[in-house]
């Protein structure tokens, strides 16, 4: 008798393994379809007053008439993004807490200033690009490119340039400059663009090679003057300014800007960036923001954004050995 009442009690132990795992996906299932249910937080890794903090805060505004709750801006600055981009490796993957991402994540590792590589997270979409601009005070003695490289050859190393942090693609695009031209320059590293740029205001530095958005008002109110940029061609908004290439400096560098959330984020939610990230970057106004601070607008889906970061990863990997960058 004892046997056989077993039967029943076994059966049921035994279904209710599949029941719980089926509780649990019709859970995590409506999660998804319900999503978002509260607040979004874009970590930006970098201090506000660069480009990368004002495309965050133009995209977090045109994200409104697409999603029932709104985009928070997170700053978490440090250690060239590493402190902030770790954050969202590290944090929970439900579509909660996403990071702008920028060039530097395929450039880093190389340098062995993060353990963790582009692979590492879930792209979602590319929404800009910028080369790096050599940007001066007004009152420098330099008006060219020729100018300035001059004397921080007779300088041998006295002519400081800022960037955004040690193994910054502003850091790279200086010390590309220095490989390309044989000058010598001292790299000055800050907690992002917008510092270094202040720096620059307040004399504190020669220069800063960071991307044109970032030095746009202030070359707008008289108070810095850029030499050159380093693109294929001139950009807009600074049509007067002439690109290395014209001054026969064969040196083509900058930084792009995208979204990512953290690996093994449900498909589902990542559709749903996708395509929330397709519809706010069609926004006029944030279009309008992009164009008024110097953004130059390059969407490219998480495929094609992922490819891209492919291949940056590759060129780095080859432009830091030759240059001999490490930690």
């Amino acid at each position: 008798m004892r046997s056989t009442s077993l039967v029943p009690r076994l059966a049921a132990l035994a279904v209710f393994p599949a029941a719980a795992a089926l509780l649990v996906t019709s859970t995590a299932a409506a999660q998804v379809r319900d999503f978002p249910t509260k607040p979004i937080e874009l970590v930006v890794p970098f201090q506000p007053g660069g480009g990368t903090d004002a495309l965050a805060r133009a995209f977090a505004d045109a994200t409104r008439k697409h999603m029932p709750q709104s985009m928070i801006i997170v700053n978490k600055p440090g250690a060239t993004g590493v402190i902030g981009w770790q954050d969202v490796i590290n944090a929970r993957p439900d579509g909660y807490r996403l990071a702008v991402i920028t060039v530097e994540m395929t450039t880093l590792s190389h340098m062995g200033l993060a353990k963790f590589t582009y692979e590492d997270m879930t792209p979602i979409a590319r929404l800009n690009a910028d080369p790096a601009a050599i940007t001066v005070r007004a009152d420098a003695p330099w008006n060219t490119a020729e100018e300035f490289l001059a004397a921080a050859k007779k300088g041998n190393g006295k002519i400081s340039v800022g960037n955004a942090g040690n193994g910054s693609i502003w850091h790279l695009a200086a010390s590309a400059l220095e490989d390309r031209t044989g000058v010598q320059f001292n790299h000055t590293p800050f907690q992002g663009a917008g510092p270094a740029v202040l720096a620059l205001l307040g004399g504190h530095i020669d220069a800063v090679t960071v991307s044109p958005a970032e030095v746009t008002t202030c070359v707008q109110a008289g108070k810095l003057k850029t030499l050159a940029v380093t693109a294929d061609q001139r950009i807009k908004g600074f049509e007067q300014v002439p690109t290395l290439k014209e001054r026969n400096i064969d040196l083509s560098i900058g930084t792009w800007r995208g979204l990512a959330a953290p690996k093994n984020t449900p498909p589902e939610i990542v559709t749903y960036l996708k395509n929330l990230s397709q519809q706010a970057s069609a926004e006029p106004a944030f279009r309008e923001l992009l164009d008024k601070q110097n953004l130059g607008f390059a969407y490219a889906d998480d495929v094609t954004f992922k490819a891209y970061m492919a291949k940056d990863s590759a060129y780095f990997k080859t432009l830091i050995a030759k240059l001999k960058i490490k930690n």
